[in-house]
């Protein structure tokens, strides 16, 4: 395992990470503590759970999607491949934005539009139709992107899910691809099992190497 290398694709959860404006922001709380005397440290957290990396449930964009708890956890572990785009901000990204060859179920786009986890802005890059469509036609299983959603910020209609959601694809929104070169790895990212949930924040790490 000497040549196994892992990365680390998660923002770190803290009271400062940025959500969707309206969007629960997350806290913290303290209900024991060893610092204050106490036998043990127990706390609880209220936060949404679109949080930093998150996989979203197909209930979360259409009335008859299923819940997080019930997806297949083999969307997310497995082959995929890390895509670079640079493109103007606020725009989404179309089949003509790369010449990589897709190889791999699993797709990450890298956009850099989305630079400080901790600062929002709306202007970030997202995903076409036309590429959901196109990835799927490619045997895509999973879509993701280092930006806070597929869809533009202000987009309603929320193209991009449900083009995601009619070839039954998973979503990965919100890694951090800033240290990451394009190229193959193996993802994991499995969300928990949270019953009814529209979505799960994961700890997701890319792998390289032999296990």
């Amino acid at each position: 395992m000497s040549n196994l290398k892992i990365f680390d694709i998660s923002p770190e959860i803290s009271p400062s990470i940025a959500v969707f404006p309206g969007d629960t922001e997350f806290s913290r709380s303290e209900l024991m503590s060893t610092k204050k005397g106490e036998h043990l440290t127990l706390s609880s957290i209220n936060t949404t759970v679109h949080l930093g990396a998150h996989t979203d449930a197909p209930n979360h964009y259409h009335k008859d999607g299923a819940d997080i708890a019930s997806r297949d956890l083999s969307l997310y572990i497995g082959d995929c491949q890390v895509i670079e785009v640079n493109l103007e901000k606020n725009t989404r990204i179309t089949p003509s934005d790369f010449k990589t060859e897709i190889t791999s179920p699993r797709v990450l786009f890298k956009t850099n539009s989305f630079p400080d986890p901790n600062k929002w802005n709306s202007e970030f890059n997202a995903l076409s139709s036309e590429l959901v469509t196109f990835l799927a036609e490619k045997k895509v299983r999973l879509i993701g992107i280092d930006t806070p959603s597929v869809d533009l910020a202000d987009d309603k209609e929320l193209e991009s899910h449900l083009a995601i959601y009619k070839n039954d694809m998973a979503i990965l929104e919100g890694i951090v691809l800033t240290d990451i070169e394009p190229g193959n790895y193996r993802l994991i990212a499995p969300p928990l099992k949270i019953k009814e949930a529209d979505a799960s924040p994961v700890r997701a790490v890319l792998i390289q190497g032999n296990l």
